[in-house]
């Protein structure tokens, strides 16, 4: 049997050594979220198993009651610092504040005075006697009243702690899967070990191998540490960033339940609502917005409203919350102020419309006086010449200024799908009656495919662009619709001088500078169309000469 405490001391020397290690790279790892009470967790396992140690180690029974009262510092350090880590590495710090931390340590902290003055009293212990195994002698002591309320303390802390690293568990991040994993794989070991001692299910039912078992939480730990960066990515602003994005969210956020009660409000909402949140909680959402009106329960499609009292448009977004039965359980409602979009669509509807009346007139009055000009010389007809070009260039603006507008106009309609065949069909012949002299050649174009009708100018432009621009000898045009993956792609090269790379650069970029910027409005039209459309267009270089436009588009169904 001497035998056997040696090999109990040699196994608890190797859990102080792997818990004191998992310790100091903990320590390290300070102020990361959950490191101090981490540390703390393992220097309640290192005292409990060196003194455990020492009682082993002992030559006479008050030595080993000595050592037994001492270890109680470290057992009730365990749990409490066991959910003190779990919150704070979750992100529920908001719990760790000084008075739950007090309020946690009473219980530990009464256990340890009636383990000091246990001679005076049988709360903790209502009696001790020895059992020997050869020359190893080992207590065996009958808990009293606050044995089991300790001991019952203890599961429950384990069980709250065990709570949020489950919920890391299920979550998408497998980091954070494999962290939690490895943290509640080595919490379980010792928790079901000291389970099992309390029963007296274990060969030696004198001794509570728990610290025993922490070996494997300090390996767990150890490898949660090194392996799976415990602290180098932790989950803590998960949590709370989620509360944070709701609370401090410009717009205003109401989450009301099933039975229409406004259970929480975001802090925009206190000036919606017209009172603070802890008032408006409770109430019925239609007595504090009547003009909200009934809410449907699968209503996700916004719409203007104007609250009581208030001349400020919203979009309103109803989301319903479903629970993981997909049960109906309540809705968010957002409130979006648009009254400034308002105002900056107003504006540009007036500029627009006096941009658009002017232009038409002003170039229709040019042109009709520069008609009536006669030219007495070469310089004076070239001149006239001139005056015609740059007038048509203008009207030519004003119009893809116009359908530029329009199209930004119908960026929130829903899109309308048409036949890509028609789409390109019709600007094909369209391309042809206006520019005789090009060849323009059109590959098979598929039937029963559907992309959004906002491509009409955009296509347009880049039929026109590729033939208009081309003073090739044998200028030819041509197209390709090809169907993939739920994308149609329409292709348009050309054989003439090609697009300035400057040009075509800045629209890629999304703003112009003086260096590089477009000529005039059509590729921000095609640029601009084909985001609306939900597509993107792409630039090249043709060889030999020319250029292709790529217009990459959704697919949609009837």
């Amino acid at each position: 049997m001497v035998a056997l405490a040696q090999l109990l001391t040699g196994v608890l020397l190797v859990t102080i050594a792997v818990s004191f290690a998992a310790g100091l790279l903990a320590w390290r790892e300070r102020p990361e979220p959950g490191a101090s009470a981490l540390v703390l967790m393992l220097g309640g396992v290192v005292w409990w198993a060196a003194f455990l140690v020492f009682e082993l180690q002992a030559d006479s029974v008050a030595r080993k009651l000595l050592w037994t009262e001492v270890q109680w510092v470290g057992v009730v350090v365990i749990p409490v610092a066991w959910l003190l880590f779990a919150l704070s590495y979750s992100g529920r710090d908001e719990y760790v504040s000084r008075r739950v931390v007090a309020a946690l340590f009473v219980v530990p902290v009464v256990t340890v005075v009636l383990a000091a003055t246990t001679p005076y009293h049988d709360l903790l212990y209502q009696s001790t006697s020895t059992a020997r195994y050869g020359d190893l002698v080992l207590l065996q002591r009958t808990g009293g009243p606050w044995y089991w309320v300790i001991a019952a303390y203890t599961y429950v802390l384990g069980a709250l702690g065990f709570v949020p690293l489950v919920d890391l568990i299920r979550s998408n991040a497998t980091l954070f899967r494999g962290q939690s994993a490895a943290l509640l794989f080595g919490s379980l070991t010792p928790w079901v070990t000291n389970l099992l001692s309390v029963a007296g299910a274990l060969p030696l039912p004198e001794f509570d191998p728990t610290p025993i078992a922490f070996a494997v939480t300090g390996v767990a730990f150890l490898g949660a540490l090194t392996q799976f960066r415990l602290f180098g990515a932790s989950p803590a602003p998960n949590w709370r960033a989620r509360r944070l994005v709701f609370e401090r969210m410009d717009d205003a956020a109401i989450v009301v339940d099933s039975h229409g009660y406004v259970v929480d409000a975001n802090e925009s909402a206190q000036g919606l609502l017209g009172q603070p949140r802890r008032t408006a909680i409770g109430r019925p959402v239609e007595e504090l917005l009547p003009s909200l009106g009934s809410l449907d329960d699968d209503c996700l499609e916004q719409t203007t409203v104007s609250v009581d009292g208030d001349e400020t448009p919203f979009d309103v977004s109803v989301t319903p919350i479903r629970d993981v039965r997909d049960r109906f359980i309540g809705r968010v409602v957002t409130f979006h102020d648009v009254s400034q979009y308002l105002r900056q669509k107003q504006r540009l509807e007036v500029l627009n419309r006096a941009f658009r009346h002017n232009i038409r007139t002003d170039t229709q009055m040019i042109l009709g006086y520069a008609g009536q000009l006669s030219p007495s010389s070469e310089d004076e007809a070239e001149a006239v010449e001139i005056l015609k070009e740059r007038t048509e260039r203008i009207r030519d603006l004003g119009e893809k200024a116009r359908i530029i507008v329009d199209l930004l106009e119908r960026e929130r309609d829903p899109p309308q799908p048409v036949p890509v065949a028609e789409l390109v069909g019709d600007r094909v012949e369209r391309l042809r009656e206006a520019f005789p002299e090009v060849a323009v050649e059109v590959g098979d174009l598929p039937a029963d495919c559907r992309v959004p009708g906002t491509l009409r100018p955009v296509v347009w432009n880049v039929l026109e662009n590729a033939a208009e621009h081309n003073a090739s000898d044998d200028p030819r045009v041509e197209g390709r619709v090809e169907v993939a993956d739920g994308r149609v792609e329409i292709r348009v090269a050309d054989n003439g001088p090609g697009i300035d790379a400057s040009e075509y650069a800045a629209v890629e970029r999304g703003t112009e500078t003086q260096l590089e910027h477009a000529s005039g409005l059509g590729l921000w039209l095609i640029h601009w169309g084909a985001d609306i459309a939900g597509g993107r267009v792409t630039f090249a270089d043709n060889e030999p000469t020319g250029a292709v436009v790529t217009l990459d588009a959704p697919r949609l169904d009837a």
